[in-house]
């Protein structure tokens, strides 16, 4: 028996024991989850080393059944991309000036609950905030993604100025537009162009939080279709995202073409490598 569990079962309140035990419970379902996508992750790995399950099996000290079943059930590995046990999930309020109150954009909404989605199926706990309106937001946080972009938030634009690679730039009078520093290429959204088109380009990456003990992972677009093509990307093939940067800090650009009707994304497609911090700053 734990201490935990010895000091919990000593408490005579019973309203301060039932609330210990219902808090101590949630945090053992979520280290119980993490523990499970870990040992399907280390499967996973030595049988991509070549492996067979036979070998992993006997090295450790387990059946093969055991370990087939480890492989193919449970928490997926790349969830670990999102957070660890529990994500926060942020979009931005904006005022609405007919309403007279803050509003979400309907875009950002579906961004916010596409999200969810994705984590709660990852076996991830799930809560939600906002950027507020004057832009304020805690980025000091675990598990935090946050969908917003620097002209909405001042303590968004120093975030993304942490990245090595890629910009955000808005010249005086110009539109929006994305930055590769790499290549010197510059991105903007269709709408900004001439010939106009329905097309965005939207923004991926994870930073380092203001007191440097973590990571947040941004997504933003020009406008709201490109968030919105980033979360498509990431639904729709995060193993494959996860395979390349795991939990290591990156960004990538991500092109949108999008139905005007609906703001859906129709194609979504990778403007920029999956680009790694580390490597950048060793570069």
């Amino acid at each position: 028996m734990s201490d935990e569990l010895q000091r919990i079962m000593a408490i005579d309140d019973p309203y301060l024991l039932l609330r210990e035990v219902t808090t101590r419970l949630a945090d053992a379902q979520q280290e119980v989850t993490e523990l499970a996508r870990l040992r399907r992750r280390v499967v996973q790995d030595l049988h991509a080393q070549g492996l067979s399950y036979a070998q992993i099996a006997e090295k450790a000290g387990l059946s093969r059944g055991r370990i087939h079943q480890i492989r193919h059930t449970g928490p997926a590995p790349e969830g670990v991309f999102l957070g660890a046990g529990a994500v926060t999930i942020v979009t931005p309020l904006r005022w609405d000036g007919e309403k007279k109150r803050p509003v979400v954009a309907m875009a950002d909404v579906n961004s916010g609950k596409r999200l969810e989605e994705l984590a709660k199926s990852y076996g991830l706990d799930v809560s939600s905030g906002h950027v507020l309106v004057s832009g304020e937001v805690d980025l000091n946080r675990d598990g935090l993604v946050v969908v917003c972009g620097p002209g909405m938030s001042e303590t968004m634009s120093d975030l993304y100025a942490q990245d090595p690679v890629l910009s955000w730039e808005h010249p005086e009078g110009e539109p929006w537009a994305l930055v590769d520093r790499r290549t010197g290429n510059s991105y903007r959204a269709g709408r900004d162009t001439d010939p106009s088109r329905w097309y965005d380009v939207g923004y991926l990456g994870r930073l380092p939080r203001p007191d440097g003990n973590g990571s947040v992972l941004a997504i933003a677009g020009i406008h709201t279709e490109g968030s919105l093509g980033v979360v498509h990307m990431l639904t729709s093939d995060l193993n494959t995202i996860w395979g390349q940067v795991g939990e290591r800090r990156f960004s990538t650009l991500v092109g949108v073409e999008y139905d005007p009707e609906t703001d859906e994304p129709q194609s979504v497609e990778l403007l920029t490598p999956l680009y790694l911090h580390d490597e950048e700053t060793e570069a």
